[in-house]
């Protein structure tokens, strides 16, 4: 681990230099930089401030589940932002994070530490693989997945196909949610088809963006929302709207105006998310 000389420790993973810097507007914050691009922001006094867009947009979706602990599956870990979260609204909740890069974490955990008594086993390893080696007991059980996974700046493919959202679904319990970080620019091709991906294994998908990114004026992340139950689209567009950054709402007929017959994604023709500009993970 090395030290830049202002106090920030740093370390190579295989997605470039990752370091932890305080964030200078909010003291007792810090973020995640990985290749010179802020990928997560950790706030030790207040989890539950989520300084992230993108981010902020998946703790809405986690506050629509029903109260009480949750039994919760991270794909990519970051800096344990949304682990912390679910920590911080839903104490006892039990979690489990799969995560490629053992460093990372390791840098994560010794420089922002966990809260005391939160229960959180991470595994190590390809987030696809390790999934499917966990126990046959968790089948069913999980009530929230998120799939948060990035390999540099970009998705990796075989984390958006047809047979990777097939054998998620196993894992989520009636009423569970899947909650899917897509990133796009012009056209939203590759969102589209996310889109169109998740609503073949689920019958109830919303997407969730801002405005601007949603009509493909500009890159941007998009949040979809998907579950075996349906999802309560009279009260999220509320939600979202009330946000520092509105949101916009997709789910139903305009969801399917959407997709605008962008074909499912398969293990034979996934590719990865399209390169991102560096002003997309930006706290605000």
């Amino acid at each position: 681990m090395a030290d830049n000389g202002s106090g920030d420790s740093s370390i190579t993973i295989g997605a470039g230099q990752a370091r932890i810097e305080p964030d200078r507007y909010n003291p007792g914050s810090f973020a995640l930089i990985v290749d010179g691009t802020p990928q997560s922001h950790v706030d030790l006094d207040d989890p539950t401030h989520l300084a992230f867009e993108y981010v902020r947009r998946i703790g809405h979706a986690i506050d629509l589940l029903p109260d009480g602990p949750v039994t919760a599956l991270h794909l990519g870990a970051g800096a344990l932002t949304l682990p912390r979260y679910v920590e911080a609204t839903r104490p006892g909740s039990r979690q489990q994070v799969i995560e490629l890069e053992k460093d990372l974490v390791d840098l994560v955990r010794s420089e922002l530490p966990l809260p005391r008594g939160a229960s959180l086993r991470i595994r190590y390893g390809d987030a696809r693989e390790v999934m499917n080696k966990l126990p046959a007991g968790l089948h069913a059980t999980v009530d929230l997945l998120v799939v948060d996974v990035f390999g540099g700046s970009r998705i990796p493919a075989h984390v958006t196909s047809l047979e990777f959202y097939t054998e998620a679904s196993r894992f989520l319990a009636p009423g569970g949610f899947l909650i899917v970080n897509s990133a796009d620019g012009a056209g939203l091709a590759f969102a589209r088809g996310q889109a169109s991906t998740l609503s073949t294994v689920f019958d109830h998908v919303a997407a969730v963006a801002d405005p601007a990114t949603m009509k493909g004026r500009r890159f941007g992340n998009v949040v979809l929302i998907a579950s075996s139950s349906p999802l309560p689209t009279d009260v999220m567009p509320r939600i979202y709207s009330s946000d520092p950054l509105p949101a916009k709402v997709v789910a139903g007929r305009e969801l399917r105006d959407f997709i605008a017959g962008a074909p499912v994604v398969t293990d034979a023709t996934a590719v990865p998310s399209p390169e991102p500009s560096r002003s997309v993970f930006g706290a605000r």
